[in-house]
């Protein structure tokens, strides 16, 4: 069925769930479950914004069943770590892309895309300043290069200004939508289970204004990350990579027969971050990104042993 005219908000999410179907399952069940939570809070009461929102639950009492061995749907510490780690990893793709000067439909996408992930932490709770700035810069860029290419114009590479007041949603952005195939325009090709028709909108403009030259990128920004929106085609003559030399941060000597100190008496939230640190070091690995990896193993035995950060 159509989606809603009142839910045209969620387009994106719904969309963005249709091109993990197969990539990553358990991305495609929070970008459903965030559009259905924002739906219900946009009209759940006209009947067929209640009809389309029914069928979205009922997909995702489907997958829940068919992703029931996976700890990142049944714990929501290690869905978190997923979802966080993948969308910054996009996130630093692009970035990467951007910094080298390299302007391309992939970089856009994976900047917006990332954008629309972080928005999806928040199935979890508040999101954190971090991840509040990188969404707001990851959609902004991908808006202003976009604009840029589209009047022939060259974007400034890396960080620059940004207007304070310039917050884009979701919704800003669909008249630079993409379709799976990598052009500039989101068709009206149905979710599976779910179809949906999105409506035209235009893109703001961007004057720049608020300087983002210290924006935090965090570890391992200029790594060649492995989730791009979309891989580009190969070529005839195809060049084999040359491997990158992987950066491992010093281990604290301290930690490396580390006991428990006598005294030391944690509390359940203590516990409860410990475990969000090795959740996010073995997220961290799923990408092969052991810099993240070692520094949030680090964190969580100095945690335990000591009781502090």
């Amino acid at each position: 069925m159509a989606l809603p005219a009142q839910l045209r908000s969620i387009q994106h999410y719904l969309r963005t769930a249709q091109e993990h179907e197969k990539r990553d399952p358990v991305v495609a069940y929070y970008c459903r479950l965030y559009a259905m939570q924002t739906g219900m809070k946009l009209d759940s009461k006209t009947p067929e914004c209640r009809k389309f929102l029914v069928k979205l639950m009922d997909q995702l009492e489907s997958m829940k069943k068919e992703l029931n061995d996976n700890e990142s749907i049944t714990q929501e510490v290690v869905g978190n770590a997923h979802i966080e780690n993948y969308a910054l990893k996009m996130f630093l793709y692009a970035d990467n892309e951007d910094r080298g000067g390299r302007f391309h439909k992939n970089m856009i996408k994976s900047f917006y895309t990332s954008s629309l992930l972080l928005d999806v932490l928040s199935v979890f709770g508040e999101l954190s300043e971090e991840n509040f700035q990188h969404r707001k810069y990851a959609r902004w860029k991908a808006t202003y290069i976009h604009n840029c290419l589209k009047n022939g114009e060259t974007p400034q590479a890396g960080p620059i200004g940004m207007d304070e007041d310039e917050e884009f949603g979701a919704e800003g952005f669909s008249g630079a939508g993409f379709s799976h195939g990598g052009s500039f325009s989101l068709g009206p090709g149905p979710a599976p289970g779910i179809g949906f028709t999105p409506g035209p909108a235009s893109g703001p403009s961007v004057p720049p204004t608020t300087n983002y030259n210290n924006i935090h990128i965090p570890p391992g920004a200029h790594a060649p990350a492995n989730t791009p929106a979309e891989l580009p085609p190969p070529t005839a003559e195809a060049v084999k990579p040359v491997p990158m030399p992987r950066s491992v941060p010093t281990v604290d000597p301290a930690l490396l027969n580390a006991q428990q100190q006598g005294g030391v008496h944690l509390t359940p939230e203590e516990f409860t971050k410990a475990q969000k640190y090795c959740k996010y070091a073995g997220s961290a690995l799923q990408y092969e990104d052991v810099s993240t990896a070692v520094q949030n193993l680090q964190k969580a035995l100095k945690l335990l042993t000591t009781g502090k950060e």
